[in-house]
């Protein structure tokens, strides 16, 4: 599968507030069924920790694109099946690595 890189630098920031969004969720809907769970997922709190990095550094007006990977991504690779969203934080990867999405001005 190919993944779409944001097409500008408005649109790559939506992509990191709603993960922003979309983890607080995860977490506030894994801490509702905490009763069914017989513990807390370990990789919520680094996956939400390295999301909030980028935002915070947006924010501050810090962030530089890079060619390595995120660090929420080593938690990704191998808790992808229980993040609903993780096409999105692989898209912002993606875009973190290559750069946005910008058509040749040919």
């Amino acid at each position: 599968m190919s993944l779409h890189r944001a097409r500008s630098a408005e649109e790559y920031a939506e992509w990191v507030k709603q993960a922003v969004f979309e983890v607080g969720d995860l977490k506030n809907c894994l801490l509702y069924e905490m009763e069914e769970l017989q513990q807390f997922p370990a990789y919520i709190e680094p996956l939400e920790e390295g999301i909030q990095q980028v935002y915070d550094a947006m924010v501050a007006g810090t962030y530089r694109f890079g060619r390595e990977d995120l660090a929420f991504m080593d938690v990704l690779r191998r808790h992808e099946e229980h993040v609903p969203f993780h096409t999105l934080l692989k898209q912002i990867n993606e875009t973190h690595r290559k750069g946005l999405d910008v058509p040749d001005q040919d």
